[in-house]
This record gives C-alpha cells, structure tokens and sequence, in this order.
C-alpha cells in the first residue's frame, strides 16, 4: 500500500498502551506499510517531530507489548474547533501531506477521541485523503460504547492487589498502632478505579471497609460514624476514596484551584484531608497512601486480560484504517460473564468522544460504601491472568528504550501557541 500510517500517543499513559502500540507496529510491518510516530502525541505532529519506527528492529518492537510509559511520549493537548484553530489543522495537513501521511491512529481517551472525529473531518476538507481511527486507551474505564477500556484491567488488580496486602499490614498492627488507612485512587468522576478496590475483599469484615465513589456525594457525619462503627467492630478500617469525590456543594473535596491543559480541576489529594478528619473527629492512628503514577504504570502486576485487550484494539485499529473505515474506534464487546468472552467491532468515533461512562447504580452497594455482586461480575474478568514483563539477572524487569529515530524535517519550524 502506498503511503505511510502515523500513530500518536496522548493523555495519561497506562501500564498497556504500549502492548497497543505494538500491535499497530506489527500489524502494519505485516502489510508492508510503514509506521510513523509522532513525538508527544498531536503536538509532535504540529511540530513535525515525527519518528521513524522502521528503524527499531523486530524484537525491540515485540518488547513493547510487556514495557509501561508512552514508548514515543504522550500529551495533554487538545484541538478547539476548525473555526477556532483553522491553523493548526492546516498545519496538521501539511505535515501529513510532507510525508505521505494516509492513515492516523491516535491512541488516548476522551478528549482524544474527540480530537481524532475532529481530523477525520478535516483532511477531505483540506485536500488531503486521509483516514483516522481512534485506539482507544484510559484507566478510569469511562469511554462509552466500549465494555471496558485498555489500561483500566491492569490498574484495577494493581488497586485490589494493594487494598488486600495493605489491609493485612495494617491488621497485624491495629492493637497498638494503625486503626485507619486511607488509600487514594485516581478517577475524576468515574468511580471504576475505586470500585475495583472491592475486589479484595469478599465478606463484610473485609477491607476495604469503605469505598468513597465520585458518583455518590460525600457526607462527613455518616462517614465518620461508619469509620467509627467498622474500628470498634472489626479493630481496625481501610477506606479507599476516589480523587473526585465531591462534598453536597458539588466541589472536589481536594481541588487546589488550578486546572490542566485540557481544563479539568486540579485536584490535590484526598486521603491525607479524610485522614487528617479522622484523627481530628475520632483520635484514630492513621496512615494514608495515594499511589498516583505507580497505580497506572505497575506492568510487572499488569492483567493478561488487559494486555490482551490492549494488543487487540491496536491490531484491529490498523485493519480498519487500511480498510479505508474513517472516524472509528475498535472497542470491546462483552459476550459472556462466565466463562469471560469479549470480540473487537468498529463503532463510530462521534458516539465515544465528548461521552462519559460512570459506574452504574447497580454496581454501587444500597449504602453507598461498597460494591455489588453486579460489579463483581463485570470487574474480575478484568484482573484476570498474570502476564509478568521477563526479568533480568539484576532482578528487574527488562524494558525496552527505543531508538526513536527523528525524521528530517521538510516544513518551517512552528509553534503550538501560533493562532
């Protein structure tokens, strides 16, 4: 096929997106079509910072698949309409017009999807054939039409392994030291990640003890009591809150004011607040964690599901695009809960961007501070399976840092703040 196939990494990375990448490498290599990368996702692309992944070898590509972070680095940047930023969708064309850009996969979440509906829009407009296909990549597991996202498996056992180790440390010293432990996950306004954390536990008595979901308004006096009422009856509680958790004024219990490039609320953590109430109210010991990063970047605790979730949307991602299916998204559709059986299908780009999929009700426990048996069935396909990166006689995993060799460039210099 003539013509070269450009892919972008963008938002927050995973543990998986790699495994993605990967599979667009080789799916491509396959067709004998090369493979670009744009260096930091859509801004590399304006700034033709292109790499060329023909030069990385084969095995350097198939280590991708078990190495976490972005391989060609990720950014939180997103386009504004063509009648706000025509410049830069004409840049955009340029670039791919310089280097026989035909096909665009970009690779991220929400504000990612919309930005690739966006060019798949532009590039006929502009004269310029182009077909652009959304892979779709968030561990906050809330992009609509898909059944789950790549990412979110691998970060919900990472949040369940840890509420259940943790949990069994703090028993040990609950007599005479730690009575609470907060853990702070992420999930902005889907409480997927913090649901996930009920996993661990299987009874009542068993941590985590509290769940606090963005989707159910946090309430400080029914909070305490039932911190209060899970120490004196077990002899010790682990709660995990999810960043987005909101008091009955609608703010973020944590928001600092300041917002980010795609223009979200900062917010700057939870657990040390709740911790720090804790103590204040009920005299408890305490200790607090808030894993940030290293929940979305633990590839040696990844799920096998996961990875092969990742692997799949990245391979059909490139069918499609050689297919000539523009502003689509391969996503994953559920056929059975048990045993666990998942396909791959195209759905329109314009239904997944600019979409929020939060946890349902029916995965939230009547009392607000656990999981249902609902939620239990969905989310445990999803930490299934090991699929541990190899190791090296240093002890550590062995990953991969590619060559990433930059094109020439063949277009003036240009800046992301030009209008």
């Amino acid at each position: 096929m003539q013509g070269n196939l450009l892919y972008a990494q963008s938002g927050g990375v995973t543990a998986v997106i790699n495994a993605s990448a990967c599979a667009v490498i080789e799916t491509a290599r396959k067709h004998k079509v090369r493979v670009l990368a744009a260096r930091n996702g859509i801004i590399g692309a304006l700034r033709e910072e292109l790499i060329d992944t023909s030069k990385e070898s084969a095995s350097a590509i198939a280590a991708l698949r078990h190495t976490p972070g972005g391989a060609f680095g990720s950014c939180r940047f997103k386009l504004k309409s063509i009648e706000q930023s025509r410049a830069q969708y004409e840049r955009l064309i340029e670039v791919f017009r310089a280097h026989d850009i035909r096909w665009f996969l970009y690779n991220g979440g929400n504000d990612s999807a919309d930005t690739a509906n966006k060019i798949s829009q532009v590039g006929k407009a502009l004269g310029h054939p182009l077909t652009v296909v959304g892979i779709p990549k968030t561990v906050d597991n809330d992009l609509a039409v898909t059944d789950c996202c790549p990412g979110f498996g691998s970060v919900a056992k990472y949040t369940a392994v840890s509420v259940l180790e943790a949990s069994l440390d703090v028993a040990s010293m609950a007599e005479s030291s730690t009575k609470v432990f907060v853990m702070e996950v992420m999930g902005r306004h889907a409480g997927w990640i913090a649901a996930a954390a009920g996993l661990a536990g299987k009874s009542a008595d068993d941590a985590p003890h509290i769940i606090l979901f963005p989707e159910i308004t946090f309430d400080e006096e029914a909070f305490l009591a039932r911190v209060k009422a899970t120490v004196e009856r077990v002899g010790w509680c682990t709660v995990v809150v999810s960043e987005g958790v909101r008091n009955k004024d609608g703010k973020f219990l944590s928001e600092v004011g300041s917002r980010d490039a795609f223009g979200h609320a900062q917010l700057g953590g939870v657990a040390p607040l709740l911790a720090a109430l804790v103590k204040q109210k009920l005299g408890y010991k305490y200790h607090w964690a808030m894993p940030d990063y290293l929940q979305r970047s633990a590839r040696h605790i990844a799920s096998k599901t996961d990875v092969e979730h990742a692997y799949a949307v990245g391979k059909a991602g490139v069918e499609y695009a050689l297919a000539g299916k523009n502003a689509v998204m391969p996503v994953i559709v559920r056929t059975s809960d048990a045993p666990y059986r998942w396909k791959i299908e195209p759905a329109p780009l314009a239904k997944v961007a600019n979409h929020e999929k939060t946890l349902p009700k029916s995965f939230i426990r009547r009392d607000g501070y656990g999981i249902t048996e609902a939620a239990r069935r969905y989310l445990e396909p999803l930490i299934r399976g090991e699929d541990a990166p190899p190791s090296g006689r240093d002890g550590l995993p062995k990953y991969v840092r590619l060559k990433n060799a930059m094109l020439k460039q063949k277009l003036p210099s240009y800046r992301i703040d030009d209008k």
